[in-house]
């Protein structure tokens, strides 16, 4: 028969690594971001052919991007950050700043109940239920948004959240710049490093 005090520590030392990631999680949800990571920097957007959310039986591709600076979220309704992140999208939708949406391995009634629920920010959502293309774009995890000029070419990819501080510090300037036909390539450049 098994010692009582090893059968005890066998139960408490899962149950107390348990309690630390779940303390750890909540710790780091709502964090700020201050990553920046430069993988698809001054690169086009990878080619997609993926349906609408809104309406699965429309594809959407590279094709039917706004033709002026925007941000492409990746988003998902089962990612934590990304409910955290959604109040802040919904005040830029209200300022005018136009987002397309890509909706990364979720399931369809998923996602739209969460629109639904918390409203839809976006000019559009494509649904990437296989997560292919938030591959190709160099997701590393949701959400993450990635500032893109009229002609679909990535200037800032921006890991985690986007909140009122990374926005107006960094993200404002450079979707301003992308919008200025009087800066010079390398000056829009400057302005989203």
């Amino acid at each position: 028969m098994a010692n009582p005090a090893r059968r005890a520590l066998i139960f408490i030392v899962p149950l107390v690594i348990f309690a630390l990631l779940i303390v750890m999680f909540f710790f780091r949800l709502g964090d700020e971001t201050d990553v920046k990571i430069n993988t698809s920097m001054n690169k086009p957007l990878p080619e997609f052919s993926l349906p609408l959310l809104s309406d699965t039986s429309r594809t959407m591709t590279n094709a039917d991007l706004p033709k002026t600076p925007f941000l492409l979220n990746v988003w998902g309704s089962w990612c934590p950050t990304c409910r955290v992140e959604h109040p802040f999208l919904m005040e830029l939708h209200a300022k005018g700043v136009p987002m397309v949406g890509v909706n990364y391995k979720d399931e369809l009634p998923d996602a739209l109940a969460y629109l639904n629920e918390f409203q839809d920010p976006f000019v559009y959502s494509i649904q990437d239920l296989s997560g292919e293309y938030a591959l190709d774009l160099g997701l590393t995890g949701a959400p993450e948004t990635f500032v893109v000029d009229g002609k679909g070419v990535v200037y800032k990819h921006i890991l985690g959240e986007v909140n009122a501080q990374n926005y107006a510090d960094d993200i404002e300037l450079c979707l301003t710049a992308l919008g200025d036909d009087a800066l010079s390539e390398e000056d829009k450049t400057l302005a989203c490093s």
